[in-house]
C-alpha cells in the first residue's frame, strides 16, 4: 500500500509539470475516443509528452488519472494489473503506462486491464517492442500509432512557432515549384534544413542545443543496452557489435555496403546480422530498404542507412554526404510511404515515383527513361520540371 501511494505521488508530480505547447502531428491524428491506445516511438521522440499533453486537455480529473513509468525502480515489483484493479477501485479513470515494454509479459496484463477493467488505457513502448505474443495479441484491441523522428516542417515549428502546411506526395512532386515558393516566403529552407541535420530529429534540442549530442549519445546506447537487449535478449558482446556497425554505416557510401564486407567488419554472419539489422530497424536506429521482388538483382543486399541524418553527426567524425542525403529522404517518407531501392534510381515511393538523389550538380540520365521520374538535388533552393530541392521532402505531410 506504501508503494502504492508513491506510485500516485509520482504522477500526481507528473502531471503537475509544464507541458509544451508544440503537439506533434501524431496528436491530432489519435482517436482518442478508443478505450485502449499504443503509441510506438524511438527515445527521444515525444512520447511521454504526448501523454502529459492528452492527460492535461482531457475530460479526466488529476485525481481520475494515474501515470507509471515502467521503467522506475519502484515499478520492478509492482503487478501491473493488481496497481490497475487498485486505481479503479478508487475512482481511477485514465491510466497513463510509459515504456510498456519494460514489464514481463505485458500484452497478457494489458488484455486483462482491457477485459476485466473500465479503465481507458494510452501506453507507450519502445518502436520494437512486440505486440503480438501468442498468448495475448494486443494489436487486435488496442489501436497502435507510431510516433517517428520530427520532421523538417515540425521541426521549423517547434522552434520557430512557424507552421507550414504539408503536401501530400503526388502534390508536392506536381507543384513543388509552387509549394518551394510558399516555403521561401515563410522561411529560409537551406539555412533551416542545416540547421535539422544536425540537431532536428528529436524535440529534446528545445531543452538545451549544446547537450544535444550526448543526449542523442544516450538515446543510441540506451536503445542498444536496454531496448533491444531486453526485448531481443541481445548479450552484451553482441551489443558492441551493433555499435560498431553504426559507425561503419556512418561513414560507407550507400552503396558500398556488401554482406561479405559487413560481415566480415563486425565479424557476425550475415544471417545473425541480418536479424540483428532487424532489430535495429524496429528500435529506430537504422533504414533497411530492399530492392523489389520483381526485380533481377534478387542477390543483391539491401541497402542501408541510420535512421536519420542527426545519427550521423554523433557517430562518426566524417558523415558519408551521399548516405546522409538518402537518409534524410528515407526519414522524411518511410512512415507513410512504401519504398523500395531500385536498380535504375535510387529509390521507387509507392511503386510509383522513382527519385535518383544527389548533390546540386546531380543529373537525370539515370531515371529521364522512367515515367514519374525526379531528380533530388542536395543545395537548392528552388527546382524546375523534374528537379526537386532534397530539403522539400520535409513537407511532405497529410
Amino acid at each position: 500500500v506504501i508503494m502504492k501511494q508513491i506510485l500516485k505521488q509520482l504522477s500526481k508530480a507528473w502531471l503537475a509539470k509544464k507541458t509544451p505547447n508544440f503537439r506533434r502531428n501524431l496528436y491530432d491524428k489519435i482517436d482518442f475516443g478508443v478505450r485502449l491506445i499504443g503509441i510506438k516511438g524511438g527515445r527521444g521522440a515525444g512520447k511521454t509528452t504526448l501523454l502529459q499533453q492528452y492527460a492535461k486537455n482531457s475530460k479526466y480529473k488529476p485525481s481520475q488519472t494515474l501515470y507509471l513509468s515502467c521503467d522506475a525502480p519502484m515499478m520492478e515489483d509492482e503487478v501491473l494489473f493488481e496497481v490497475a484493479t487498485e486505481f479503479e477501485q478508487f475512482g481511477g479513470k485514465l491510466l497513463l503506462i510509459d515504456e510498456i515494454h519494460k514489464v514481463d509479459n505485458f500484452s497478457a496484463q494489458i488484455k486483462a486491464i482491457y477485459d476485466f477493467l473500465a479503465l481507458k488505457v494510452i501506453f507507450t513502448g519502445s518502436s520494437a517492442m512486440i505486440l503480438n505474443h501468442e498468448s495475448a495479441d494486443l494489436s487486435r484491441r488496442a489501436t497502435i500509432h507510431s510516433l517517428p523522428p520530427l520532421s523538417l516542417r515540425e521541426f521549423v515549428a517547434l522552434k520557430s512557432g512557424i507552421l507550414l502546411p504539408g503536401y501530400p506526395l503526388e502534390e508536392l512532386v506536381k507543384n513543388h515549384e509552387d509549394i518551394s515558393f510558399e516555403v521561401l516566403e515563410k522561411i529560409k529552407p537551406l539555412e533551416q534544413f542545416s540547421l535539422y541535420q544536425k540537431y532536428g530529429a528529436y524535440p529534446f534540442f528545445k531543452e538545451s542545443i549544446a547537450d544535444y549530442p550526448s543526449r542523442l549519445l544516450d538515446v543510441i546506447n540506451l536503445t542498444i543496452e536496454s531496448d533491444l537487449s531486453y526485448i531481443f535478449n541481445v548479450d552484451a558482446l553482441k551489443q558492441n557489435s551493433l555499435k560498431r556497425l553504426l559507425n561503419l554505416l556512418c561513414s560507407a557510401p550507400p552503396y558500398e555496403i556488401s554482406k561479405s564486407k559487413l560481415s566480415k567488419d563486425i565479424e557476425i554472419s550475415w544471417v545473425t546480422l541480418s536479424k540483428y539489422l532487424h532489430y535495429m530497424e524496429e528500435g529506430g536506429l537504422v533504414n533497411v530498404i530492399a530492392y523489389q521482388a520483381t526485380q533481377k538483382r534478387l542477390n543483391k543486399p539491401p541497402k542501408i542507412l541510420l535512421n536519420n541524418p542527426n545519427l550521423f553527426h554523433v557517430l562518426c567524425a566524417n558523415p558519408n554526404s551521399g548516405s546522409v542525403r538518402e537518409s534524410y529522404f528515407i526519414s522524411q517518407l518511410a512512415h507513410h510511404h512504401t519504398i523500395h531501392a531500385h536498380h535504375s534510381g535510387d529509390f521507387m515511393v509507392d511503386n510509383r515515383f522513382l527519385f535518383e538523389i544527389g548533390g546540386r550538380s546531380k543529373g537525370d540520365k539515370q531515371v529521364k527513361a522512367f515515367e514519374n521520374s525526379f531528380v533530388v538535388r542536395d543545395d537548392i533552393e528552388t527546382g524546375y520540371n523534374n528537379v526537386i530541392p532534397l530539403w522539400l521532402f520535409g513537407f511532405v505531410g497529410e
